[in-house]
Parts: structure tokens; C-alpha cells; sequence
């Protein structure tokens, strides 16, 4: 299962807000207070609500929703560009205080900046507290009718309210970074170019290895110290032994500082998910910088993390130990937790719900591990990725 669940909150990561007043467009737009100063990182935006379709698809469908946008024009002119960020799989306003690249850029650009959040994720929900009871509600979170979502706000916000033929670049990282790159492929009159960063758009069934970000996974790690690497690749034994002795759960929380103590029979596979997860996120936010995207981070954090790693150990109380020390890495390096819950991998600001249905029925990436190519456990591509998990219950 933690397979799907690697599909479902890593092929994943960006997104912003001020105040207008209602368009010409028949009260497309609503209003929200201004926020200065009012993220985390300091960026200025304002929050902007935009009435959009529920079903771009049925010209007869006449439901909308308020999807939410966030926008700042500080450094913008009739005429100078439009950064759009094509939000993905979470809150907007979470991936808009962590996209550090588009700020950075638009004074020297004189850019617009506008990150639109993806429909069913952060407060862009069609049906409110409904919107994920059950497929009849879901069946309109895809990427065809988010992707079109993006290009009538755009077109909107350009016609009715700033009234401008300004060009729009569009940008995107992991699943937002499919969604600019097929934005400009879709919508070419809308947008005229694309950043897509770290996205997967070939990461498909007959056009990827199925173990290919895995093996990128543990050369990330090789280059920190084979050593590391070599480390790694034995724990998952070593986790089962200690795990199979007398009091070896009961050790195994203590050393990994769980919060809830492991279960016989689940004990050691939940812990050995749970690690996983953790070399997969540690290796996408490996920055040459600090950084907060899914948790504090120092610079280069793999190479922090190998440090506890870095010679080769062959006992495996001691090997957990250091495991256990180079995971502190990643979820405490600022020091403030007295425990750690394993139920917990990414960010909460991700919607997992959400892309679970996504990741079933129209984004399925199947991953496996060899052991051999890769530091992970051997295990084939998991057929739970073709298995709807609950509520979502189909209606035939």
C-alpha cells in the first residue's frame, strides 16, 4: 500500500492573494480584505475568488464554484508579462510561499504573478464538504477540466478585469509542471510558454521504467557516500530481525522516538513505509539551501543525513540507531519534537485525498525497486494503485 501512497503525495508540489472589485463580467469575481506581509515568507498577494464551471465539458451543466487565485501586481505594467503558476495537488497558498523562483524574477520582468489553485484542493472545493462523498462528486477532478479551469480564468482576468493582451508564461513543478507544460501544448492561444520543473509527463505505463525515480532516489544518496547508500540498503533486513525478536517492536519505537508504539503484525512493514517515505521526500527537497517546503530543512539535507551514515556498520542495533539519527535529519532538525508520528509523511497543505483519485483513475505512475539497482526493498509495481481505496465508491 505505501506504494500508492508514494504515488499519491510525491508525484506531487506550488501557489498566492489582494482586492478588486466585481467585473463587468456579470460578478465573475469576489472580493477578499488585502493581505500584506500576511505569508509566512513574506510575499505580498491577495486572495481573489473566480466563478468557475463545475463541468467545462456540458454547455448545459450550469453549476459553479468559487475557485480560489492568488495574485500580486506590485511590479506589473499594461503589457509586461503574466507569471501563472498552475496549481497542484494542495492548498495554493502553501505552494505559493515556497515557489521562491517566480518572486525572485518578476521585478527584473516587471511580471503580473497569479497562482491559481487546483479545483478540489485548498478552498476551490465545487460541492463544499460534499465535494468528496463519493465519484458522482469527484468525477470532475481531472486534469482535463483543471487545465481548463486555468485557461477561462486566465482569459477572464485578462479581458474583464486588467483589460490587457499581456503575454502569459506558465510555470509548474512535479504534477503543476504537467499541468504547464500540457497547459501550452492545450491552450497555445492562451498561454505562450511553459516552465515545467521535475515533471513527470512521461512517468506512464510503456514510457518509463517503473523503478526509475527510485534509482534517481538512491543516486542522490550514492553521491553523499556509498557508504550511505550501502547502509540504507541493509536496514530493511535489519528492521525485520529486531523486529521478529522478543521486546523488538517495543525497541524499535523507542529508538525511532514514535509516538505510538508499533503493532504485532503490522509493526514492522508500517515502520519500513514510513522510512521509505522519508528518503523519497529528503530527496525531492533537496535544495542547495535551507528551506520549509515539507519540513525544516538545512542546506543540502541528504548530505546532513548521511553524516550518521557515513562509514559502514554491519550490527543491527547499531545500524537502526543510525538510521534513527539520520531520520532526525528530515523531521526534527530544529529540535522541537519529543516524538515522531509515522502516519505522518508530507505536509498536511498536501491534499492526499484528493490525488489518491487522481493517482487511481487518470494519474496512475506505477513505481517498483529492484534492491539491487536501487537502496529499497524489492517489490513489483503495487496493484493497489488500480484500486480505488475508500469512500470512493464506484456506482457500478
Amino acid at each position: 500500500f505505501w506504494r500508492n501512497m508514494a504515488a499519491v503525495e510525491w508525484v506531487s508540489i506550488l501557489f498566492h492573494v489582494l482586492l478588486l472589485s466585481t467585473a463587468a463580467s456579470g460578478g465573475l469575481w469576489r472580493r477578499q480584505p488585502y493581505r500584506t506581509g500576511g505569508s509566512p515568507s513574506g510575499y505580498n498577494y491577495e486572495t481573489r475568488y473566480f466563478t468557475q464551471k463545475v463541468d467545462h465539458l456540458n454547455a448545459g451543466d450550469e453549476r459553479t464554484f468559487q475557485q480560489r487565485y492568488l495574485i500580486n501586481t506590485e511590479h506589473w505594467h499594461d503589457g509586461a508579462p503574466i507569471f501563472l503558476y498552475t496549481g497542484n495537488e494542495g492548498d495554493i497558498t502553501w505552494f505559493c510561499n515556497n515557489t521562491g523562483f517566480m518572486w525572485d524574477i518578476a521585478p527584473k520582468y516587471q511580471a503580473m504573478l497569479l497562482f491559481i489553485e487546483h479545483r478540489y484542493y485548498g478552498d476551490s472545493l465545487p460541492f463544499g464538504n460534499d465535494s468528496y462523498k463519493d465519484v458522482t462528486h469527484l468525477q470532475y477532478l481531472t486534469s482535463e477540466q483543471a487545465l481548463a479551469d486555468f485557461a477561462v480564468l486566465v482569459t477572464e482576468l485578462k479581458k474583464s478585469i486588467f483589460k490587457t493582451s499581456s503575454p502569459v508564461v506558465a510555470f509548474g513543478g512535479s504534477y503543476g509542471g504537467m499541468l504547464a507544460a500540457w497547459l501550452r501544448m492545450k491552450y497555445p492561444h492562451v498561454v505562450e510558454g511553459a516552465l515545467a520543473a521535475s515533471a513527470p509527463i512521461w512517468y506512464f505505463s510503456g514510457l518509463t521504467p517503473c523503478n526509475s525515480a527510485f534509482v534517481t532516489i538512491t543516486r542522490d544518496f550514492e553521491g553523499a557516500s556509498t557508504h550511505c547508500r550501502d547502509n540504507i540498503r541493509r536496514s530493511w533486513k535489519a528492521i525485520e530481525v529486531v523486529g521478529s525478536k522478543g521486546g523488538g517492536l517495543e525497541w524499535l519505537s523507542e529508538t525511532f522516538r514514535l509516538c505510538q508504539p508499533l503493532h504485532t503484525g503490522s509493526g514492522v512493514e508500517t515502520l519500513t513505509s514510513w522510512i521509505q517515505d522519508t528518503w523519497f521526500n529528503l530527496a525531492m527537497v533537496d535544495y542547495p539551501y535551507p528551506a520549509n517546503f515539507l519540513e525544516p530543512l538545512p542546506a543540502w539535507p541528504i548530505n546532513k543525513t548521511c553524516a550518521a551514515l557515513s562509514y559502514e556498520i554491519d550490527d543491527d542495533y547499531k545500524l537502526l540507531e543510525a538510521i534513527s539519527s539520520a531520520m532526525m535529519v528530515y523531521y526534527n532538525y530544529t529540535g522541537d519534537k519529543h516524538c515522531l508520528n509515522v502516519s505522518q509523511g508530507a505536509t498536511p497543505s498536501l491534499g492526499s485525498q484528493g490525488w489518491q483519485f487522481q493517482a487511481c483513475t487518470e494519474m496512475v505512475m506505477p513505481m517498483c525497486t529492484d534492491g539491487v539497482h536501487d537502496m529499497f526493498p524489492a517489490e513489483p509495481v503495487s496493484q493497489s494503485l488500480h484500486i480505488l481505496p475508500p469512500p470512493f465508491k464506484l456506482p457500478w
